[in-house]
């Protein structure tokens, strides 16, 4: 399958734009956009939308195909090159559609009133006679990692999964530094939304479910919970997301 190599792309661009004479900014200006975009292009850190390659390759005077191919020839492609090359541009403009990152602000605003619902319960507990000196490694893991994956799910996980998800079977998730891989789960744009809802569910479920539970175990039964708390709450932290995951990945992949 045909792949464009960002850093190609852009080191023909800059190429092409210095060829014609024109600074980042004449070119933008020729294109209707911001000298930062070309600025992005030219440095590999993305590729444009599938709608700017025509207008593009006009102002740099070569063909479309040139410009993906990122040099210039003199041999004609087949239909089938011609296609594969389309498509692959497609699909990375899906990728880095800024759309699918679009943060939702109902979920934004759950994630906050999640925070202050675990805030006053954490108050209340110093109210009843608890100080942080009281907290185990497991309540504390649970009220920084809780918040960080919810943080993600919650608020900058993105919508919709770029195309190649699905048209490959593809058994890891990779964001920036947020990974993701389930045994026997394929991700795509089925099973995607049911994923995220798990995370989401179980992030901030946590947050707020724990610290009453933690509480309340330290009251009623102190001395099974000094003894059992941190395996309890290893179940809770991993099981309660990845069997969840596990079950709705294979379900509907």
């Amino acid at each position: 399958m045909f792949e464009i190599n960002k850093q190609a792309f852009g080191a023909f661009v800059a190429s092409l734009r210095r060829e014609k004479g024109m600074t980042q900014k004449e070119l933008a200006a020729r294109l209707c956009i911001s000298d930062k975009a070309v600025s992005k292009w030219e440095t590999g850190i993305n590729i444009p939308d599938v709608a700017m390659l025509m207008p593009l390759a006009e102002a740099l005077e070569v063909s479309v195909t040139e410009l993906l191919n990122c040099r210039r020839t003199e041999q004609t492609l087949d239909a089938a090159q011609v296609e594969d090359i389309v498509k692959t541009a497609i699909r990375y403009s899906e990728a880095a559609d800024p759309k699918r990152r679009k943060i939702n602000k109902r979920r934004l605003i759950l994630y906050f009133l999640c925070l202050l619902i675990a805030a006053v319960e954490v108050t209340i507990a110093h109210l009843l006679g608890y100080s942080v000196s009281d907290y185990s490694e497991a309540m504390e893991v649970v009220l920084i990692l809780c918040p960080l994956f919810g943080l993600y799910f919650m608020v900058f996980a993105m919508e919709k999964l770029p195309a190649y998800y699905d048209e490959n079977s593809i058994t890891a998730f990779s964001d920036g530094i947020f990974r993701i891989n389930i045994p026997g789960v394929r991700f795509n744009n089925r099973n995607w939304p049911h994923i995220l809802r798990v995370g989401q569910i179980w992030s901030m479920g946590m947050l707020v479910a724990y610290p009453v539970l933690n509480y309340t175990m330290r009251l009623l039964f102190p001395s099974f919970w000094a003894q059992y708390e941190t395996n309890i709450t290893l179940v809770l932290l991993l099981g309660g997301l990845f069997i969840p995951l596990m079950i709705v990945g294979r379900k509907y992949q």
